[in-house]
Order: C-alpha cells, then structure tokens, then sequence
C-alpha cells in the first residue's frame, strides 16, 4: 500500500492522496514501533491508562468481517450540522486524538475520510458524538465477465423492435459539450477511438495525475460511452479516475476518493459512470449521492450475482441510474442483477470496444459493466440538447424513453425497460 501525505491536490486545495511510487504493484506498508523503557515508579501511571482505555465507550464499525474486508482500514462519516468539517483542522484533530492516520480526506461528496487504526481505536472513534458512523474499508471488483463474438449494443438502443437492422443512427451533436467521468481502472486515453477526446483526471491507486489503464476494463466503459466507433456519444469528452488496479480491484476508500474528486472537479454538464460495485456500504452510498447533488449525472452498474441490485453498492442507490443487461434477443443476461432496485436494461453481452493494449486494440467482454456505459452515452446525448438538466431529469428522460415490455425474464419486481436512444 502507498505511503501517504497531505499535499495540495490537482486543483490546489488540501486533500489527502497517496504519494507517488512505481506504478502498479500493489505494496505493502512497513510500521516501526518504538517501544520504550519503562521504570518501575512509571509502571502504575501505565495500568491506570491501560484500564481507562478498557472503560472508553465504543461504537459499532458497519460491516465489520464482511468478505473482502481490508484490515486496519476505516471509512468515517462526520455528522453534519455541527461545523466540523474533515478537512478542517479540527476535524483532522479528531482522527488523530483516537491515533488514525488519515489517508484520504474527502470534502465535496462526502463529509469524512479513511483512515488506517486499530480495530479498538475505530470503536472508540465510533462512539465519538461528532462521528456519524464508521465502516470497515472493504475491497470492490469491476463487474465484468468472459470474452465473447462481436459486439451488437450499439444497433440495439436506436431502435425499439428486433430484427435489428445493422445501423446505428446517434441524435445530431454527438455529446458535444459534454464530459464523461469513467471512475474505474483509467484509460488508455492515447487509443485512437477517442480521437483526442480523452484524458487524466487522478490516479488514486498510484496518486499522481496519470490514469492510464493497465487492465483494460476502463477503456473499454470509455469506448463504450464516446468511442468513434464503438461509442454511444461520440462527441463527448472522457477523464478517466483510476480507482482499481491492473488486477480490476480497489478499496472502498480509493473509490470514495474518486467520486469525490468527480463531484469538486467535474466540468459540467457531466456524467460519470462505474461499472464497479462490491457489498453493502453506507459510505460508499452517500458519497454516489453527494456528488449526484452537485449536478453529476451518475450511472452504476447493477451487478453480476445474478441477485436482486439493491442487496449491492452503489447499484442499490436511487438517485443514480442503475443498468442492467441483456442479450441480443432481448432476454435479461443470466448473471445480471434485478429487482426494482434497476431503472434500466441495456446491451451488456458480448459488447465490443476499445482496449487497453494497444492504441487500436478491441475486445468483447460481458457484464453489467458493458451495459452501465450504454446508459452514460445515452445520459450524455441527452445533457447534450439539455445541458441544463439536473440528474433526475436526465433519469426520467432515460427511463421515460426506454423501449416497454420488450425483456423477457427480467426478474421480479424489475422494470421493463430497454435503453434507446433518438431525436
């Protein structure tokens, strides 16, 4: 793991990202403990504060043991209503009165910040009265699955009936004037599917300024949203935000860290999309909804348990749009999430689209990841015409404009509804 140090951020403002190093390998955090002597005279002194540490009142830590749980790593939501904000020096002073080390301070979507203590001092920050709650950091995945033939997503959203008919017709504009945020492995935004159109925005896995993807996944979500060729508005600007490794995976804090560098930095009108997800996590949650509240259109995927989508975050967010996918007949994918915790259905089997390897690489991958960008290139054609349009607008646009009734076996309690795009 990245050694860790404030310093102004890519805006200038104080926030807490992890220092530069080698790019990529994951590596492992060394901790020197001083012990000191202690006389005999001193010994008393030492149980009294032992015993007072024993009696301190503790709080819950949320989703403490939950799979994927990274040990020694918090996530803190500080109350609102109370002026202490986590960038303040009071609010930093508060972490460290319980020993924390703060690795990542966030500001504009979430009131908090992650921290590295021990299992005791979390619970005792817990129970502190200006802490609203806090919950074990956990691990979250890309939610893509295996390689398959070419790609067809494209012709399915710009007409309402099969067969499909080979062609796909976009809205006039493109998505011009419209930046899509893609907080997931980065982007290779040297690909010529982007023809210029992408860059970095912040590297939250090596803390630098260069997103550049070293697995894939998120060139692919890019090519997907404003590809030339395989995008779905292909006018539009990509930042790429790397919050997962080469290997697909992040923390919780890396990905919170992410949407809240969105939700300060976005140009709008915006739109950011992950295709990512993991369990439940109330953190995680608000910071997809704080950043929705700054004017940031968010689409999620719903997730590849084959589960209801609101037993997952961030797809269980209402304000966000949540996708799941389908197949070329029209069917709900056999993994795809379900349930009325999804707003919309889009193409999400065998979608080809930019990679990673080269700078005209293409692969063809499926999951809820590959349906969740149909869904943000459609939200940037609409923010396109109507730039000023808040999220929820664009949502109703989206959900009000799907195709009804076409999906078959799209799961109790889901909506039938399949993404289209048109004038």
């Amino acid at each position: 793991m990245a050694h860790i140090s404030d310093r102004p951020s890519a805006d200038g403002s104080q926030t807490d990202v992890p220092t530069p190093h080698t790019r990529r390998p994951v590596r492992g955090r060394r901790v020197t403990t001083a012990i000191a002597a202690v006389t005999f005279l001193l010994s008393p002194l030492a149980f009294s504060a032992h015993a007072a540490d024993a009696a301190a009142p503790t709080g819950r830590i949320l989703g403490a043991g939950a799979p994927d749980a990274v040990s020694g790593s918090y996530i803190v939501s500080l109350k609102s209503g109370r002026g202490l904000t986590a960038r303040s020096e009071a609010g930093r002073e508060l972490a460290r009165k319980y020993g924390a080390t703060i690795r990542h301070t966030y500001g504009s979507a979430l009131n908090g910040y992650s921290v590295r203590l021990s299992e005791a001092q979390a619970k005792r920050l817990a129970a502190d009265p200006a802490v609203a709650s806090v919950s074990q950091d956990a691990r979250v995945r890309i939610a893509a699955a295996q390689p398959n033939p070419p790609s067809w997503g494209l012709d399915r959203i710009d007409q309402s009936d099969l067969p499909l008919d080979d062609s796909y017709t976009p809205p006039a504009g493109g998505g011009s004037g419209v930046t899509a945020y893609v907080i997931d492995t980065g982007v290779s935004t040297g690909h010529q599917d982007f023809g210029g159109r992408a860059s970095s925005g912040w590297d939250f896995v090596d803390g630098d300024a260069d997103a550049q993807d070293g697995h894939g996944h998120g060139t692919h979500v890019a090519g997907t949203i404003a590809g030339t060729s395989h995008g779905v508005a292909k006018q539009a600007d990509v930042v790429g935000v790397r919050v997962l490794d080469d290997e697909g995976s992040g923390t919780i804090a890396q990905v919170i860290a992410g949407i809240d560098w969105v939700a300060k930095n976005a140009e709008k009108p915006a739109v950011a999309n992950m295709s990512l997800g993991g369990i439940l996590n109330a953190q995680l949650d608000d910071a997809v909804r704080g950043a929705i509240a700054s004017g940031v259109t968010f689409t999620v995927a719903a997730g590849n348990n084959g589960l209801p989508a609101l037993l997952f975050s961030p797809a269980r967010v209402s304000e966000a749009i949540t996708v799941g996918a389908t197949d070329r007949t029209d069917a709900r994918a056999s993994f795809s999430n379900w349930g009325p915790g999804v707003d919309v259905f889009a193409p999400g089997v065998d979608i080809t689209s930019a990679w990673h390897t080269s700078g005209s690489a293409t692969n063809t991958i499926s999951g809820t990841s590959m349906a969740a960008p149909h869904a943000a290139g459609a939200a940037a054609l609409h923010l396109d015409d109507h730039p000023a349009d808040a999220p929820a607008a664009v949502e109703k646009a989206l959900t009000d404009g799907a195709a009804q009734g076409r999906i078959s076996g799209a799961g109790l309690g889901s909506p039938n509804r399949l993404l289209q795009v048109g004038d």
